[in-house]
């Protein structure tokens, strides 16, 4: 009686697609347009749009409106890993997500979207609404894992039996959650998820993903527009090791960081530390 192994982030690897670091020390001769509100810990609060630009409003019960909302960490704190550690790469990030990484090498990539939407679900009480893919294809809901369903294998095939009692405490949701941490990844999330196939339907909460090996997913934290409707986005991510996640800073277009101007038709979108080839933007 084991759990299934499948791929997921660092276990679909990074590979090929992983840039080299920019200079850490470029962004200090560069003058950074954007005014950031440091004093504020919301990504609404402290991030101000480019000029001539305003934030797109979400609704107050929207993926979106939880997102660029969230709590923020002090501006200024270091990306820690999940032993406690800060990692090396200090300078491509502009604000850090107050939640917590787990002590385990298991929220990376694409668990970190599964995080956040899970507790967006969680919050607003959209129980039915949670669940979530292996990279088998397997559903695991957490209805059913709060009533004590456990999934197992068996000649490589997932199979599922009640072996615990009933238990729908937050600590047990994080259970749920480090299950799927453990046996979900890019494919999964790229397979559960809508494409999105115009600029102008791109929102707060829609992710950018190279499903597979290797893989990664950013997450887009926010959205400003001009009177013209072009759209400019903030882009959040988690890496591998699992590590605060965080939003990042555009080092490719100082002027507007740490916004980026995306396009879903450009064969190949680069961000701070990844590039994805080909653009695939996807909603849930």
């Amino acid at each position: 009686m084991i759990l299934i192994t499948i791929l997921g982030c660092s276990k679909e690897k990074i590979g090929d697609r992983l840039l080299p670091e920019t200079d850490k020390y470029e962004h200090l001769t560069v003058k950074n347009n954007i005014n950031i509100n440091q004093d504020k810990n919301t990504i609404k609060e402290r991030f101000t749009t480019p000029e001539g630009y305003d934030w797109v409003e979400e609704r107050p019960d929207s993926f979106g409106y939880f997102i660029e909302n969230f709590k923020l960490k002090p501006y200024g704190i270091p990306i820690l890993k999940y032993n406690g550690n800060p990692i090396s790469t200090q300078h491509l990030h502009e604000a850090v997500f107050d939640i917590d990484t787990g002590d385990k090498d298991l929220q990376q990539c694409a668990d970190a979207v599964i995080r956040l939407r899970a507790e967006y679900l969680y919050k607003t009480k959209r129980f039915d609404e949670i669940k979530f893919h292996f990279t088998s294809g397997d559903l695991v809901s957490w209805n059913n894992y709060k009533n004590g369903v456990r999934a197992f294998v068996n000649d490589n095939s997932v199979t599922f039996r009640k072996t615990a009692g009933a238990d729908d405490s937050y600590q047990n949701f994080r259970n749920y959650l480090d299950l799927i941490f453990n046996y979900a990844g890019t494919i999964s999330l790229n397979q559960e998820t809508k494409p999105v196939t115009k600029n102008s339907n791109l929102k707060t909460g829609d992710i950018l993903i190279t499903p597979g090996s290797p893989g990664h997913v950013v997450f887009i934290a926010g959205v400003c527009k001009n009177k013209e409707g072009k759209k400019l986005f903030l882009l959040g991510e988690d890496f591998t090791p699992v590590q605060s996640i965080h939003l990042i800073s555009n080092p490719f277009h100082k002027n507007i960081s740490p916004w980026y101007d995306l396009n879903v038709h450009d064969s190949e979108t680069k961000t701070a530390r990844y590039l994805f080839k080909p653009t695939n933007f996807r909603s849930f």
